[in-house]
Parts: structure tokens; C-alpha cells; sequence
């Protein structure tokens, strides 16, 4: 009698426990963070008033005094193939007056906000910060574990802009 309360017991608390697993790893609905081409321009330049169009791939970044005070490439139009855990994952770079990387940024997206803060913890997209946009073409970004597809696809997006992109830079004025 005991020996069958007992196998009850372990199977009722199995059943329980798998429920819980069940309910703990059901994948929540992936939510759209909008993010702005303005608010990833103002985090690098608070000065920035306006962006000019110079070409499909490159803006100017513009001051109140209508002044370049950099670039930027969005790969927003571009990369409609380019998924990554849930959809699309736009990017845009941001440089300064020479061309060298200030920021490449998450545009609006899908991706599960849990993976993407674990990449910019882990300081994937600062990888391309601070080099000239030839030398960016030479990273070979980090891959971090449980956030692979989001990364991944975001670099394909990076890769593309730099490729497609410095095949006519914008003229600088100095």
C-alpha cells in the first residue's frame, strides 16, 4: 500500500514538475522596440539638428548651424533578407567627419530585448567603434552565446553597409 502511495506521489509531482518546465520555457510573444534614426543620432551627437540625404547609403548628420558634424549608414532599406531570431534586424552607423565609427546601433526591431542588452553588455556593438571604415571591414565580430541568430544577422547588416557602402564615401569637407 505504501509502495503504491508512493509511486502515485512520484508520478503526480513528475506530471507537476513537467507542467512547470512547460509553463517557465513557453516562448513569449516577441514585442517591437521602435527605436529612431533621431534617437541613435542624438546619443552620439546631442548637437544634431537635421540629417541630409547624400546618396542611398550615406546622411549627414547636420548641427543647428546646418554644420556637417558627421555620418551615418541605416541598412534599413537595404536588408529586407537579412533576419534575425524574429524579423529584421536594421542597423545604422554612425561616423565622424573623417569616416571613423562613432556607434552602430539596433534600429527598430523584434529581437527578444533580453538578447540584445545581453550584446550590448557584452560590448558587441562597440566592436567597430573608434576604426576607419576600412579597418571595421576587417572585425570578425564575437559571437555570444544564447543571442547567436540576433548577432549573427546584425553583422550581416554591419557587413553589407560596409561593403556597399564605401564604395562612394561622401565628400568631406575640411
Amino acid at each position: 500500500m505504501i509502495k503504491n502511495i508512493l509511486i502515485v506521489l512520484v508520478i503526480v509531482s513528475n506530471t507537476l514538475f513537467a507542467q512547470e518546465q512547460s509553463n517557465n520555457t513557453k516562448e513569449k510573444k516577441p514585442v517591437y522596440r521602435e527605436i529612431s534614426n533621431k534617437e541613435v543620432i542624438i546619443s552620439v551627437y546631442p548637437d544634431a539638428a537635421k540629417m541630409d540625404k547624400v546618396d542611398n547609403f550615406w546622411s549627414k548628420i547636420l548641427d543647428n548651424k546646418r554644420k556637417t558634424i558627421g555620418f551615418a549608414m541605416n541598412s534599413t532599406p537595404f536588408c529586407h533578407n537579412v533576419l534575425g531570431y524574429n524579423n529584421l534586424t536594421p542597423v545604422m552607423i554612425i561616423t565622424d567627419n573623417n569616416l571613423v565609427i562613432q556607434k552602430i546601433a539596433l534600429l527598430s526591431h523584434w529581437e527578444t530585448l533580453g538578447y540584445v542588452r545581453k550584446l550590448e553588455k557584452k560590448g558587441f556593438f562597440n566592436q567597430w567603434n573608434g576604426k576607419t571604415l576600412q579597418d571595421a571591414k576587417a572585425v570578425v565580430p564575437d559571437g555570444y552565446t544564447s543571442a547567436t541568430v540576433t548577432a549573427i544577422a546584425v553583422s550581416k547588416n554591419i557587413e553589407f553597409l560596409l561593403t556597399n557602402g564605401t564604395k562612394k564615401l561622401p565628400k568631406i569637407k575640411k
